[in-house]
Parts: C-alpha cells; sequence; structure tokens
C-alpha cells in the first residue's frame, strides 16, 4: 500500500515541477507577445483550468484593458486640444445619484401646493419667528457611558438644549412634561451594547415624529485633527439634497431644531446631507486664510441616520398613525430609487 502512495507523491511533485517550469517559460514570453495578444469578445479567464495560468492570464487581461484605456484617454486629450474653444463639454459619469428614479413627489420650490402646506404644518409657527427652539436631549433607560458622551457632546452643537438622563421613566410620562415647560423638540437616544444605535427625534407639541437608526458614531476624541471645543455660538446650519415631499418634511424637521439667525462670528456650521438616503450629519468650523483661502476644521461629533418611519402627532408605539414605514422587501427594489 506505500509503494502506490510514494509514486502518486512523486507524480505530483514532477507535475508541480512541469507547471511551474511553464509558468516560468509564459512570465518569459510574456513581455514579447503582450503587444500581440488580443482576447477575443467571448473570452472567459473562469474557463482556464490551471490556476497558476488562469492568474497569469488575469494579470495580462487587466493590463491591456489599462492600456487601452488610457490610449483613449490620450487619444481624446489631443483632439480637446486640437479644437480648443469649439471642444465638445466633457461627458457626465454615470453615478447612481444622476441615474436615480423620478419620484413623483419631488418638491418644486415655486409649486403654490407646497407652500400652502409649509404655511399650515406643525411647522410653521417655528418658521414664522413665534417659537424659540428649546430642545430636551434624552436617552434609553438607564444610559452607559458612551451614551452619555454623546448626547453631552450634541448638545454643545445644538443651541438650547438641555440633557436629561432617564432612570425608569416612560416617554409618555416625559412628553406632557416636556409640553408643560415649554420644549418644542425631544429627541431620544436608544443604545445597544453600550453603543448608540437609535434616534427620536419628536416635535412638540402636535408632531410629527422620526424615528432613525444611527450608525458610523464619532466622538470628538475619535475624530482625526479635530479642532477646538465648539463655542457657544448660534451655528448656521446647511441641508442638502432633501428633495422629495418626505425629504422636505425631515428637512423642516432639521432646520426647527436651530435657531433662526446664527451668529457669524462662530464661524460654525451644522450640516445634514442626505446621500442615497443616508443623512450625515457634520459640525464644522471654518477659517479664512486669506482673502480667497477658507479651510475647515471638523469639531464632531458625526453620525449617519437612516429614516425607518415618520409618525404622526407625538411618540405612540401603540397607537401612532404612521405617514411613512420603510419595508425593505417592498421598497427597495431597486439600487436608484430613493425616498428623500
Amino acid at each position: 500500500m506505500a509503494a502506490p502512495g510514494k509514486k502518486w507523491r512523486r507524480k505530483s511533485e514532477s507535475e508541480a515541477k512541469s507547471t511551474e517550469n511553464d509558468g516560468v517559460v509564459e512570465e518569459a514570453d510574456g513581455p514579447s507577445e503582450q503587444s500581440q495578444v488580443a482576447f477575443p469578445p467571448s473570452f472567459s479567464v473562469s474557463e482556464i483550468k490551471n490556476k497558476q495560468r488562469r492568474h497569469f492570464m488575469f494579470l495580462r487581461w487587466k493590463q491591456q484593458q489599462r492600456k487601452e484605456k488610457l490610449a483613449i484617454k490620450k487619444k481624446r486629450r489631443k483632439e480637446r486640444e486640437a479644437l480648443g474653444d469649439k471642444a465638445p463639454p466633457k461627458p457626465v459619469p454615470k453615478t447612481i445619484e444622476n441615474q436615480r428614479v423620478y419620484d413623483e413627489t419631488t418638491v418644486d420650490p415655486n409649486d403654490e401646493e407646497v407652500a400652502l402646506d409649509e404655511a399650515t404644518d406643525e411647522f410653521a409657527s417655528y418658521f414664522s419667528r413665534q417659537t424659540v427652539p428649546k430642545i430636551l436631549i434624552t436617552t434609553s433607560d438607564r444610559p452607559r457611558g458612551r451614551t452619555v458622551r454623546f448626547c453631552e457632546q450634541l448638545s454643545t452643537c445644538i443651541p438650547n438644549s438641555h440633557v436629561y438622563y432617564r432612570r425608569g421613566l416612560a416617554l409618555k410620562r416625559i412628553i406632557p412634561q416636556c409640553i408643560a415647560r415649554d420644549f418644542t423638540d425631544l429627541i431620544v437616544i436608544n443604545e445597544d451594547c453600550k453603543i448608540p444605535n437609535g434616534l427620536v427625534l419628536s416635535h412638540l407639541p402636535e408632531g410629527p415624529t422620526a424615528h432613525f437608526r444611527m450608525s458610523s458614531v464619532r466622538l470628538r476624541k475619535e475624530i482625526k485633527r479635530k479642532g477646538k471645543a465648539p463655542s457657544e455660538h448660534q451655528p448656521e446650519i446647511i441641508l442638502n439634497n432633501f428633495t422629495t415631499r418626505l425629504g422636505h418634511s425631515i428637512g423642516r424637521m432639521f432646520a426647527s431644531l436651530f435657531p433662526h439667525d446664527p451668529q457669524f462670528v462662530g464661524r460654525q456650521v451644522a450640516t445634514f446631507h442626505n446621500q442615497r438616503d443616508y443623512i450625515f450629519f457634520r459640525f464644522h468650523r471654518y477659517i479664512f486664510k486669506n482673502e480667497k483661502k477658507v479651510a475647515i476644521q471638523e469639531l464632531g461629533p458625526r453620525f449617519t441616520l437612516k429614516l425607518r418611519s415618520l409618525q404622526k402627532g407625538t411618540f405612540d408605539s401603540k397607537f401612532g398613525e404612521y405617514e411613512w414605514i420603510h419595508k425593505r422587501r417592498e421598497m427597495d427594489t431597486s439600487r436608484r430609487k430613493f425616498h428623500l
């Protein structure tokens, strides 16, 4: 029984040497044949059985693709230089954003119906300057250290905000107390395994209430090249890409957290950037280097939000009426369809 095993082992070693020799020969002949090789349109590297040969042919195919792409770029550059001012505009690259499926609820700034709805919705008192934002930031029951630090840092970004840590008190009992003390918004930070993973934003006294999934939370000490702690100046606010009716409502909800008149002396700006239905929050300070150059430094914290649901009225998990609920299997049928 041992002899056949030895024969088989010797045979495999000889085959390995032969395949290595074949690889060396191919590599030696590669540079000379590289300019002459032309892969057919139906060529598939996966059809090659030998692993070394398959890997070598794949590298050669990739190199050929890069050379062809570089040659096309050089040709186009020479044509543009020859035409000068008469050169056609550069083609816009295709991205998921500019190939987005059209949404019927996209907001037109000149739409009279949208203007009428904004004049009578829950945020009309804020945008008509009848109320001043006053925010209560609270947590889930008995928060841990990371969530506590996150709430403290978030309160420095939102002016006139107060932090309260819950100890067994239900949200339905907190909301009437907030309304009685003239709070305009309630922010609840939820956590799981000592990590913040959810945010509930409820506009008072009549709603609506939005529930977000939170991810990619970074505190100030975890951000590289961060600036000094934020000052007490009222920041500017930037809202990007909230184009649909649902996104417009979410954008107005974020805008109502900040006062109307920012103090430009502080040079601080809070950004809510919507990209593919993910809302990125950043807090920066911009620095004027000279008359033409401006630099920004991040102050933190940073986090990402994903809308789960929008509920009418204040928070009510049992009997609340929902305006919108994210259902993955039914709504996420295309990568190019977005809701905000």
